[in-house]
């Protein structure tokens, strides 16, 4: 009886009694075989216009379709198909290194394949199953173009860390850290319990929810963010409470002498320097005007130094909305002066 061969590397199969004194040869060639389908490297080129180019699997010898890894190469100018013969089963690894912008599809003659879009030069886990091809899914994620999930992604206590983009029309619940340089646009919600440090742009248009502490270089409410550390910029009201309760403080005194200290304050008109103004991003009639109106820190600050902090740089900042509880016990001396005054003439 004469040999036969394998299904899927075409290993010969040899029957007792043929095949006399040549043993040795051929199961020397069937291990190459086996060595070339575990361990085997090939490039295999496809250049030219579309057309298709068949993987060779043939009888007792080494044939280009049975190595573990391929690449295809070549400057492609149409579409491209690379096939594989029905009934083989077998695992490859397939990059496609060829240029020009063009999809490769790796299928069996008569079945289903894999295609690497146009601008796919990646790598894929592929299988037949003697019928189609199939993608593992186990692909390098930078040569996806769309890497897709059909369920969570569990990061097991590790951190994403990423210098491109995140874009994402679901929900982020996180309880590790996001370290991004790039930018996360998402139209869902952000739930997070860890940290989220961000070089780029957070633009969100669901809820950003924290149980952890949020900071940022700068933030833009309905605008957006000057660039320049430390300023929140919002088109709309921001509203907000500071903690004064009675059971909060100690040491209560009114302010001394508030009508005195008043008088010592300038209510000034003033046009911003150039430089501040071009730090500021430049003049754009809403949040930055090159005339403006306030007070002087410095003056401000001789007679009432709470209402004054210096920045890291060095300038002075006024919390204006200090200047309130100055103004109050201002009226109540005037208030007095009135009532005084009234009293006399009578």
């Amino acid at each position: 009886m004469a040999s036969s061969y394998s299904s899927d590397l075409k290993l010969e199969l040899m029957v007792t009694g043929e095949k006399s004194n040549l043993w040795g040869d051929i199961t020397n060639t069937n291990l190459v075989i086996l060595q070339q389908a575990i361990a085997g490297y090939e490039e295999i080129s496809i250049a030219g216009g579309a057309q298709t180019t068949a993987l060779t699997f043939s009888n007792g010898i080494t044939s280009n379709g049975k190595n573990a890894v391929i690449k295809l190469t070549g400057t492609i100018t149409g579409n491209q198909i690379v096939t594989i013969p029905d009934s083989i089963e077998k695992v490859y690894v397939i990059e496609n290194g060829t240029s020009g912008a063009f999809t490769v599809t790796v299928k069996t003659i008569s079945g289903t394949g894999v295609t690497w879009a146009t601008t796919d030069k990646g790598k894929k886990m592929i299988y037949s199953d003697g019928t189609n091809v199939v993608d593992t899914a186990f692909t390098e994620v930078s040569s996806d173009i769309s890497p897709q999930l059909s369920g969570d992604l569990d990061l097991n206590s590790n951190d994403i860390t990423g210098t491109g983009n995140i874009v994402i029309t679901g929900n982020i619940d996180n309880t590790g850290n996001i370290d991004n340089t790039g930018n996360i646009d998402n139209t869902g919600n952000i739930n997070n319990t860890g940290n989220i440090e961000i070089t780029g742009n957070i633009e969100i248009t669901g809820t950003l929810t924290a149980d952890n502490d949020v900071q940022a270089d700068s933030i833009g409410v309905g605008t957006a963010p000057s660039g320049t550390t430390g300023q929140i910029r919002a088109t709309d009201d921001i509203t907000a409470f500071y903690s004064s309760d009675a059971l909060l403080k100690e040491d209560i005194i009114n302010i001394p002498n508030p009508l005195e200290a008043l008088k010592k304050l300038n209510g000034v008109l003033f046009n911003w320097k150039d430089e501040w103004i071009k730090k500021q991003g430049g003049e754009d009639g809403y949040f930055v005007r090159k005339k403006d109106v306030g007070v002087i820190a410095q003056e401000v600050e001789k007679v009432l130094p709470e209402a004054v902090a210096q920045r890291k740089d060095g300038i002075k900042a006024v919390k204006y909305d200090r200047l309130t509880c100055l103004l109050i016990e201002a009226v109540k001396v005037l208030s007095d002066k009135v009532e005084k005054l009234n009293k006399e003439n009578k």
